[in-house]
């Protein structure tokens, strides 16, 4: 975890509540490391947690529930109120549960996220599969056919900068057009591996991220055309930095300083994260995305231009099923914590019904079994399809300026459900 406290940078005073609320979640932060993604606030509240007495988690909670009492006479604005009130559960939440309190796994999750989510068909995903088993023909598992398409896409590691920066670009042109950039914004990709997820936005404030992608497993042309718009544009690079500089530098609400692992704003965080890909590169462009692509990247299949194209529009035609084949690893959490499947069993329902190839079940069920992370595997999916409901509602020629509010207000899962039902 970076702390990035700004350096000389002009950093705004936080009123009372937002100074409280930052301070519980560095003190939780010493409990539950990692829990702080991100904090570019002042240092002076980082420097008084850090050296004062540890507080313990039946403090902390009972601090959470004090703070959530006074924002109905000490916040005016609603859309603040909210989503402070979102955030103060799930971090009291967290800090009751390291206190003893005994709490079934979904209403867990649901306390985090303000969302609870539900438990998904495998009817459904038998649908997407027997979908994906047209598009590729032959002998073996559908398990098997997938890895060896897939083989044929990865792109070796020594290409991967060049892809990257190209990509990387086409995306921040793209959004500048769509959603503006504040001025100064600036990211930087490094590949790392070891790491139980595929990619990493860490935002250091002064509107600036590192991007780190995992080179544990192999790295599909596919998938990397998702992983960039999701950490850089329009996706959490975007995000964080409009929130800095709107939230923090123009109305100076002090708590969009700190990053929270495991609370609301992350089910909104990565569900505008996964649907901004359809933003940069939309459907109609995919094809000629993955040419190039598989001439930057060095595929062999790009020797054979009929080949290449026929990958390609394949390629696309698989994204939406696999792309339904998704939730799956949420089933895989409610089995493995609230129905108590053992790790073999969870693995083989992964393998079975979802289809990984066994390397890459083992990579998401560590995902899964994360102690930091095991909450936070619905985010993606769940986070996606609340907000496709969300920005399908309006006309095609209004998405781009709906989605543009996710980057600069705060939102949470309630006030979208409050938006879906109005109408």
């Amino acid at each position: 975890m970076t702390l990035a406290m700004g350096g000389t940078r002009t950093v705004p005073v936080p009123d009372a509540i937002a100074r409280e609320y930052i301070l519980l979640a560095l003190r939780l932060d010493q409990h539950i490391p990692g829990l702080v993604d991100g904090y570019f606030g002042p240092a002076d509240l980082k420097a008084q947690v850090d050296m004062e007495q540890l507080r313990s988690p039946g403090r902390l909670r009972d601090d959470a529930a004090a703070l959530r009492l006074r924002l109905a006479s000490e916040v005016a604005v609603p859309a603040r109120r909210g989503y402070l009130e979102a955030q103060l559960v799930a971090l009291g939440t967290q800090a009751a549960v390291l206190a003893g309190e005994e709490l079934p796994y979904l209403d867990l999750v649901e306390r985090c996220f303000a969302y609870r989510p539900p438990r998904r068909d495998d009817r459904g995903f038998e649908e997407a599969a027997a979908r994906i088993d047209a598009l590729l023909p032959g002998d073996g598992s559908l398990a098997d056919r997938l890895a060896d398409w897939d083989a044929q896409l990865v792109i070796p590691v020594e290409r991967l900068p060049a892809v990257v920066d190209w990509l990387v670009a086409r995306y921040r042109e793209r959004a500048a057009g769509l959603f503006g950039l504040p001025d100064g914004e600036d990211l930087r990709v490094s590949l790392v591996t070891d790491q139980p997820w595929s990619g990493y936005n860490w935002f250091d404030g002064g509107l600036r991220s590192r991007v780190d992608l995992n080179t544990d497993l192999p790295v599909r042309a596919t998938d990397l055309i998702h992983v960039v718009a999701h950490e850089t544009y329009p996706g959490h690079h975007l995000e964080h930095a409009w929130k800095e500089a709107d939230l923090v530098g123009t109305r100076g609400l002090m708590e969009a300083s700190i990053l929270l692992i495991n609370t609301p704003e992350c089910l909104i965080s990565e569900g505008l994260a996964d649907l901004g890909p359809r933003f940069v590169a939309p459907d109609d462009e995919l094809v000629g995305m993955l040419l190039s692509i598989f001439e930057l990247g060095g595929l062999g299949i790009a020797r054979d231009p009929a080949t290449a194209r026929d990958v390609a529009e394949r390629s696309v035609a698989l994204m939406e099923p696999r792309r339904e084949m998704a939730p799956i690893r949420g089933n895989a959490a409610i089995m493995r914590h609230a129905d108590g499947l053992s790790h073999e069993a969870v693995l083989e329902y992964l393998v079975q019904v979802g289809r990984f190839p066994p390397a890459s079940a083992a990579k998401r069920l560590e995902f899964i079994e994360h102690p930091l992370w095991r909450t936070y595997v619905f985010v993606y999916s769940e986070g996606e399809e609340l907000l496709r409901r969300w920005l399908e509602s309006v006309p095609a020629a209004d998405r781009p300026t709906r989605f543009g509010r996710l980057l600069h207000e705060q939102v949470t899962p309630r006030s979208i459900l409050d938006e879906l039902a109005a109408g």
